[in-house]
């Protein structure tokens, strides 16, 4: 048969294609647009499939129920498929609203071929050593030890993609653990640490110089230490393992060792005080005065008659003038030395204290007494700056109070006090400190306090000049000796002090 189109004849599968083509062509609103795919699978091996113009609204027809089991899960928009036996079939996902076919899937399944299952796990892990891979029991086995737990999780996932054709047998090689222990032992770089590695544990054994260094070497095993591997029998709770930690460390700290006995120094201490005073008077005095003697007396009996008998009598007192001239001039040197030795870092304290008694009346009228001190306080705390230095820090405190006259209301004392810090080097001397002070009076007509107040007569005149002169200063002298003991043959052989 024959088909004309415009004058043209066709064979007939031709005409054919010509009509649909048209029809494409001026009717595309009746095609429907859908998606055709192969799908080979196998018996007992899942797959999935990603149909991302699938909705939740689809429904799935075709050849395919008495051969697969489909999943759709429409988050992911993934349908799984699992085979259940061998055949060809189909698979059309249509939107169960309007009908139109969304997806058309040609299934092929096959009976899974074990030997190829074995080809491709054993491409898959051809780097990892130590494994093998055989077929028994119609499953492919992994079987072997590993020395790296990012291997056993490479093998997880291979086996996994295959189902319930393959298993896998494989645990981590003892050796391994010996290798990560030698790597720990080689890190901590202790000589006197070992680890040691038993039971799927790391062990620390030894002894450390200090808790830090315990510590330390333990947060490096831990570094160290690789994943734990779940066994299935754990997993299925078939064997509950202990709970214990993968580190046990057992390091003991050896006990600090006895200090070295700290140096002994020696402070000589020189005081030196010069002092300068020159003392000028000249007094005239003349003040006589009248002391009144009178007297009134009353008599009567016995032989002598009565009456009043009155007396005047009058005493005149420094009648004679006086005339009073001094000139002193007094040079002092006071040196006080003291010696003392000291440990250290420690603080020594040497004291010459003299105590002086002098009289005070309470205000209910009762005589006591007090006491004034005078002497030295020395406080010093000496440093050496290094093992081998002869630098010496010095911390250092004096005080020092001396008597200057007697009053009325007791000693009149005179306080210097000298705080600093400073470095000596030792056997060296150093002046720490000094105190110059220099004063002068000059008094005209000044009234001695046993003159009289009412003279008869007052002719008085007088000049007093007084100019005081001292200089203190502190000279220290550190030397670090070897032993408390040094230098004293020397003292001995001074004062004759028999051994």
């Amino acid at each position: 048969m024959t088909y004309f189109f415009k004058n043209l004849s066709f064979p007939r599968p031709i005409m054919a294609g010509l009509l649909l083509a048209s029809y494409l062509i001026f009717m595309p609103e009746l095609v429907e647009a859908k998606d055709s795919r192969q799908l080979d699978l196998y018996v007992g091996i899942y797959s999935d499939v990603k149909v991302p113009n699938a909705s939740s609204n689809i429904q799935l027809k075709g050849t395919f129920r008495q051969l697969t089991r489909v999943q759709f899960n429409p988050t992911s928009q993934v349908m799984r498929f699992y085979p259940k036996k061998e055949g060809t079939g189909t698979v059309l996902v249509t939107n169960s609203k309007t009908g139109k076919i969304l997806y058309e899937f040609t299934i092929s399944i096959k009976k899974t071929d074990l030997k190829r299952v074995a080809r491709e796990i054993q491409a898959l892990l051809q780097n990892i050593e130590g494994i093998n891979i055989k077929i028994l029991n119609n499953k492919v086995i992994v079987d072997g030890q590993i020395l790296l737990p990012s291997d056993m999780k490479r093998i997880h996932s291979v086996v996994k993609q295959f189902g319930d054709l393959a298993t896998t047998l494989v645990t981590l090689s003892p050796l391994a653990q010996n290798k990560i222990a030698q790597f720990i032992e080689r890190k901590i770089n202790n000589p006197e640490i070992h680890v040691t590695a038993t039971n799927q544990k790391f062990i620390l054994e030894g002894t450390a110089n200090s808790k830090e260094e315990r510590d330390r070497a333990e947060i490096l095993a831990k570094m160290y230490v690789p994943d734990v591997i779940v066994d299935e029998a754990v997993a299925d709770k078939k064997v509950l393992e202990r709970k214990a930690d993968v580190v046990i460390n057992l390091i003991t700290v050896r006990p600090p060792a006895e200090p070295e006995p700290s140096k002994i120094i020696q402070m000589v201490v020189h005081y030196v005080e010069l002092q300068k005073d020159y003392t000028k008077g000249f007094r005239f005095q003349w003040t006589p005065d009248v002391g009144d003697g009178s007297t009134l007396q009353f008599s009567s009996g016995g032989r002598s008659p009565g009456g009043v008998l009155a007396t005047i009598t009058g005493t005149i007192s420094n009648l004679l003038p006086k005339l009073n001239w001094a000139k002193e001039h007094g040079v002092a040197r006071v040196l006080q030395s003291s010696s003392l030795i000291v440990e250290d870092g420690k603080t020594g304290v040497l004291n010459s204290i003299t105590r002086l008694p002098y009289q005070v009346v309470n205000s209910q009228g009762q005589p006591s007494t007090n006491f004034e001190e005078t002497g030295l306080r020395t406080n010093i705390t000496p440093k050496v700056m290094g093992a081998r230095s002869d630098s010496i820090k010095l911390a250092m405190n004096f005080s020092v109070k001396s008597l200057l006259s007697y009053s009325d209301q007791g000693p009149l004392t005179a306080a210097r006090e000298i705080q600093t810090t400073i470095h000596v080097r030792s056997g060296k001397s150093a002046a720490i400190g000094g105190l110059i002070t220099s004063d002068q009076a000059t008094n005209y007509n000044k009234l001695p306090s046993n003159v009289s107040r009412n003279p008869i007569i007052s002719l008085y005149a007088s000049k007093d000049f007084r100019k005081n002169q001292s200089q203190f200063v502190v000279f220290v002298t550190p030397i670090i000796k070897s032993s408390s003991s040094a230098g004293s043959e020397k003292i001995k052989r001074k004062f004759r002090v028999p051994n």
